[in-house]
């Protein structure tokens, strides 16, 4: 039997967007319950606000929801593994490094604001990234793989990892610590030199 939520979902899925009164009309729930249901699904990522509906002038205006980016998915994954695949040893994983991260801006920066930079631009790509400081120097701990659904039959997507560290930081970088991925999971660690 189905939730609210995943009727709330299904609706979204099949028609796209709605506001919560006609979701709770097309499921026989009141719009308040309709409403939280949705609060709920928008904390979750699953579903986001997308525009006002106006109703012809009469009443509050209606907030319209649709699935979210996340929720819908997307066919990265097929695309990065083709593009691997076809490209295989040629590709130039320092220079794809390169252009991911775009190391001009931490040119001439100290290197404390280098790794701020860095773990914040990581964070904005999903790495879960953050630096800490060791006797040994600074270390960096990549706390998730975005690119897991691919990474066991690629596992050079971890040199451009390596490579994006280095250039932004303009120093050696010697991994130290790889976990096992699971669930997306996969702490590196790096100590810079």
């Amino acid at each position: 039997m189905q939730t609210s939520r995943q009727k709330i979902l299904a609706h979204l899925k099949k028609n796209r967007s709605a506001s919560a009164r006609e979701i709770g009309r097309a499921l026989k729930m009141s719009a308040p319950n309709v409403r939280h249901h949705l609060s709920v699904l928008c904390s979750d990522g699953r579903v986001e606000f997308v525009s006002v509906n106006n109703r012809e002038g009469r009443g509050r205006p209606e907030k319209v929801y649709s699935l979210s980016q996340a929720a819908m998915g997307d066919n990265l994954s097929a695309l990065v593994h083709a593009v691997l695949e076809e490209t295989g040893s040629t590709l130039n994983m320092e220079a794809v490094a390169r252009h991911v991260l775009d190391v001009g801006p931490f040119e001439g920066q100290s290197m404390n604001r280098r790794l701020s930079m860095l773990v914040e631009k990581l964070n904005g790509m999903h790495y879960q990234a953050r630096w800490e400081a060791s006797a040994a120097g600074p270390r960096v701990l990549l706390g998730r793989c975005p690119y897991a659904k691919v990474i066991a039959a690629h596992p050079e997507i971890c040199k451009m990892d390596e490579a994006m560290l280095k250039a932004a930081l303009n120093r050696e970088i010697s991994p130290v610590r790889r976990g096992e991925i699971q669930a997306g999971l996969c702490p590196f660690l790096f100590e810079i030199k």
